[in-house]
């Protein structure tokens, strides 16, 4: 073993092994599936007191209004705060008959994702009867446990949250409305904010009137919060950082505490043989992640697993340092201009913005 200075200046510390996530097969139970269905670490703050509207955009007021009174309406016990949604807290003598759930209508970057998060923490309920997913973990979820199970699981919940409703696979699009009309039927409240459709991507904003139309006979349980303003994000492919040599890639993984290190390809190969549901529990305790040898993805079911993983490492804030091609040269053209290229552009965003974050790493630049 080798020793080098402490990151924090202290004096030198013994090299670790670096840990390595190939190593990892885990078996996660279903209680921890649904247990892990809240907001990601980086919303664990959020509430609607911390979102800031724009006074030139009055629709941001107005949703925060409408989102309180929504999440009011959730309140006591089962039925009685059924009863109470879209009455802003004011009990009815039976169940409406409108929308049992809001959709967040609005381009990127105006904080739909921080009002879905304070959704869910301001529903008046214990965690065991929320849920907060994405689309992808909400299917993956079907997945491990079957279409039956899940809607057993999830009916007892108060509220159930979907970030980036994805609609460019039309076979997950119906798995996921057949469960929500269920989950309504069983009580549950929705919430969602959805991605745009291919050929929409330079758009910006997804329209309520495609999401509805899309969803079709579940279209009417849901009430459509326009929330308008600017968007602050790049819509292009950002430019990623400049790649490490794999000298320094092992270096980093040797000095950081918690660091993985994998060779790219053999991790791929990994994650064909691990559910995209276990991801989160195939990251569990990791600081960091090192790769060597990233190159560009061979086929589209290997790039789809792939951005399960980042979307995981993107929630939970792990910086990933690696050597190769850069993080905006993962994907070929053919799957930047193909059905799947939202969930793409959005994998290479957020591999890109933990790339940067590498750079705090003991031996980052």
């Amino acid at each position: 073993m080798s020793s080098s200075p402490s990151p924090s200046g202290t004096g030198p510390v013994t090299d670790p092994a670096p840990l390595s996530l190939c190593a990892r097969e885990p078996h996660v139970p279903a209680d921890r599936l649904v247990a892990e269905m809240v907001p990601p670490p980086r919303f664990d703050s959020v509430r609607f007191s911390t979102y800031i509207p724009d006074p030139n955009q009055p629709s941001q007021t107005e949703a925060v209004r409408a989102l309180e009174g929504f999440a009011a309406g959730l309140g006591g016990d089962g039925g009685a705060g059924r009863r109470r949604l879209f009455g802003f807290g004011r009990a009815a003598k039976k169940a409406p008959a409108g929308p049992r759930g809001v959709y967040l209508d609005g381009g990127y970057g105006v904080g739909k994702t921080h009002l879905l998060a304070s959704l869910w923490h301001a529903t008046p309920a214990e965690p065991a009867l929320k849920a907060f997913g994405t689309f992808v973990e909400l299917t993956n979820l079907v997945g491990a446990l079957g279409f039956q199970q899940t809607v057993r699981t999830l009916s007892g919940h108060r509220l159930l949250c979907i970030d980036e409703f994805e609609l460019d696979d039309p076979g997950d699009t119906v798995l996921v409305s057949t469960l929500l009309g269920k989950l309504v039927d069983a009580g549950v409240a929705l919430a969602a904010t959805s991605n745009t459709l291919p050929g929409k991507l330079g758009e910006g904003r997804f329209a309520a009137a495609d999401f509805l139309r899309e969803i079709q006979g579940l279209s009417a349980h849901f009430r459509a919060l326009r929330i308008d303003g600017e968007d602050y994000r790049h819509r292009g492919l950002p430019e990623a950082p400049p790649p490490y040599s794999d000298a320094q890639v092992t270096a980093t993984a040797r000095a950081t505490e918690g660091a993985s290190l994998d060779s790219f390809s053999t991790l791929l190969e990994h994650l064909a043989r691990v559910h995209p549901s276990r991801y989160g529990a195939l990251t569990d305790g990791i600081k960091a992640v090192c790769l060597t040898g990233v190159r560009p993805v061979p086929d589209q079911s290997t790039a789809l697993r792939l951005v399960v993983l980042a979307d995981r490492l993107y929630d939970r804030e792990v910086p990933v340092m690696a050597s190769g091609v850069p993080f905006d040269q993962l994907f070929s053209d053919e799957m930047l201009n193909g059905g799947y290229r939202k969930k793409y552009f959005r994998a290479i965003s957020r591999l890109t913005a933990l790339a940067r974050d590498a750079g705090t790493l003991p031996t980052g630049r």
